[in-house]
């Protein structure tokens, strides 16, 4: 298939890690069962670290990042797929060392892929992402673990995509959520989400030296790690549990057995990224359904073309970006 389309690359000089929107042909794609269409992504913190060059994340340039795609199948030589599916692909290598979604056509396999639910539209879908998809497997592994109906449950790094989305889906879902932020101009969006207070980071961390602190929490959705999770971890509630998917913060945990020895709390880690496609289906499903969110207009902070991009990447690193930012990569 010898079609051009339109894709950022990022590519490595001598000056450093740049970006700009080329001419590429289908055929330069990696062989993959499934060629899809790409006509909505969004910005996520992984894809601003692969556009800056980040080795953790991208090993090979030139590079199209976007671990978010959501698109119609073009073409299927495996899996149930047929041209005109509306269909999902989150997490995997996509957008990591295989072409993501910041271009018009993406080639991955089969098993990567999940049908967009007949109650989201593919623009919805992006404005949940990846961030959507591991906020609802963190409330899910709360109810899982037997949370208390109605509790207060604590959300970190609340003003990023995942806390966002945790906070929306929780309060819908009847949580009296508390809200942590380290941008005090964000607590009115929070609660017009549905919080139901907003506390700042210090606050949080206030008193956090000691071994335990009162318990407070019925259930924790933590993304950024580090002494903010370890804080979280000491105000839970007995048997209560909270979940770890980020390390927006840091990548450590100082924290003693004191919670876990006499509160019998859980910690529960959360991975979106190699989970299984059939259970990524049916989170997506869930979402289209019972979990379909009244706020989820209110989410969005910015609708960017492919050519903003690069203007974004910068914030988002610095955490200036709140909420989520979903991508218009093509015309439906």
């Amino acid at each position: 298939m010898s079609e051009k389309f339109r894709a950022l690359r990022v590519e490595q000089g001598t000056a450093g890690f740049t970006c700009a929107i080329q001419q590429r042909a289908v055929s330069d794609l990696a062989d993959g069962d499934v060629l899809i269409r790409v006509l909505w992504s969004s910005l996520n913190y992984k894809d601003a670290l692969s556009a800056s060059g980040n080795k953790g994340v991208t090993r090979r340039f030139p590079h199209t990042p976007g671990i978010d795609v959501a698109g119609l199948v073009e073409r299927a030589s495996d899996g149930p797929w047929k041209a005109g599916d509306k269909v999902i692909v989150t997490g995997y290598d996509l957008g990591m060392n295989t072409d993501g979604g910041f271009g018009e056509f993406v080639s991955v396999p089969a098993d990567w892929v999940v049908r967009c639910p007949l109650g989201l539209t593919l623009r919805s879908s992006m404005v949940l992402g990846t961030a959507g998809l591991t906020a609802a497997l963190s409330v899910s592994s709360l109810i899982d673990a037997g949370i208390d109906e109605g509790g207060d449950v604590l959300v970190t790094g609340a003003s990023g995509g995942v806390g966002s989305v945790a906070v929306a889906l929780l309060s819908q879902l009847g949580y009296r959520v508390t809200a942590v932020t380290g941008r005090e101009s964000s607590a009115e969006w929070l609660k017009s989400l549905g919080a139901s207070e907003c506390i700042s980071r210090e606050a949080l961390l206030e008193n956090s030296a000691k071994p335990m602190l009162a318990p407070k929490w019925s259930g924790v959705v933590d993304a950024v790690g580090g002494e903010i999770l370890a804080a979280a971890i000491k105000g839970l509630r007995y048997g209560a549990s909270a979940t770890c998917c980020g390390m927006a913060g840091s990548a450590d945990l100082p924290l003693n057995v004191f919670p876990f020895i006499l509160r019998g709390v859980n910690l529960l880690g959360v991975d979106s990224v190699e989970l299984p496609v059939e259970i990524k289906q049916q989170v997506w499903d869930l979402l289209g359904t019972d979990w379909s969110l009244n706020k989820m207009a209110d989410l969005v902070a910015a609708e960017l073309s492919l050519e903003e991009l690069p203007a974004y990447f910068p914030q988002i690193l610095a955490g200036q970006v709140r909420g989520r930012a979903v991508v218009k990569v093509a015309e439906e």
